[in-house]
């Protein structure tokens, strides 16, 4: 069952970048190893995380072929695809390959914050189009606009084809209304690393993580742990990671969490403007902090 493979710890895959800009299919080879063997339960590429708005047409297609080449089956892989234009969403579903996917995670639109009606609208069409089940993300802090329990749970009860939330509003009250509320089946998974085991805690079904790239052992630990009910355990693997997720965010997602891969040798840190390295004080820091984990 597809709802069960897409319980626990997914990750957010960064693209690595060559220091002349290209993509490093070396090191996207070396991370994707990592955290599967880190024991993550799936993948997502071309999330934000990816740095996907910097990608051309023709990038995000290899990246899409060549993580299901070297995931090879051993985890499911999710797909980004969303924009701010619906008909863009529907065309890219149309022309992406995705018989390999499990299914694809689908922001919901950003800069036109269009009302609830039109966000209702939005997956309404784009899951019609969707040759695989769709997952909601909502992130408004990107967004800029909200999408609302009673959004979230008109389309989990309304739309066919949409099985699952990635909810990353930081409002622990409207992920508890969706918890709640939802219908039998429908998955409710975190997208905030920092508070996802008290959201665990409080019914949510696994981690879509960026933290997990890095962390990929103690972070899936953390979620294993909390789905099984084991709190000591799950809590103390937070602990051990907390100051970790703050240093990893306090200055930009993917900037923070390629410094950490950088440390450990996985990937460059190199980016595609806007986005540029941490600073040289918050990489120290990450520096002294890695050295003690």
């Amino acid at each position: 069952m597809l709802q069960q493979q897409l319980r626990g710890t997914g990750v957010a895959l960064v693209t690595p970048f060559t220091t002349q800009g290209a993509i490093d299919w070396n090191s996207l080879e070396r991370l994707i190893d990592h955290v599967i063997s880190g024991g993550v339960n799936y993948v997502v590429t071309l999330g934000t995380t990816g740095e996907t708005p910097t990608l051309s047409s023709d990038e995000k297609l290899d990246l899409i072929k060549f993580t299901f080449e070297k995931v090879a089956k051993r985890v499911p892989v999710v797909v980004g695809i969303g924009d701010y234009s619906t008909q863009d969403v529907v065309s890219r579903l149309e022309k992406c390959p995705l018989d390999e996917a499990a299914a694809v995670l689908s922001v919901a639109p950003y800069y036109s914050k269009p009302t609830q009606e039109g966000i209702f609208q939005h997956y309404k069409a784009i899951a019609a189009a969707s040759p695989k089940p769709i997952i909601l993300y909502n992130v408004p802090a990107r967004t800029g606009r909200n999408m609302t329990a009673d959004t979230t749970l008109r389309i989990a009860r309304e739309v066919e084809n949409v099985i699952a939330m990635k909810e990353a509003s930081g409002d622990m009250l409207q992920c508890m209304q969706i918890i709640r509320d939802k219908p039998e089946g429908f998955l409710v998974i975190s997208g905030d690393d920092g508070v996802a085991m008290p959201q665990l805690a409080c019914g949510m079904d696994g981690v879509i993580s960026v933290a997990a790239n890095y962390f990929a052992k103690d972070f899936s630990g953390m979620v294993t742990a909390s789905l099984k009910g084991d709190f000591e355990t799950a809590r103390n693997l937070h602990y051990k990671m907390l100051e970790g997720f703050d240093l990893m965010f306090a200055e930009n997602n993917p900037a923070g969490i390629k410094a950490f891969l950088h440390y450990n040798g996985i990937v460059e840190n190199v980016f595609r403007l806007p986005v540029v390295p941490v600073t040289d004080g918050l990489y120290e820091k990450i520096a002294i902090y890695l050295k003690g984990y």
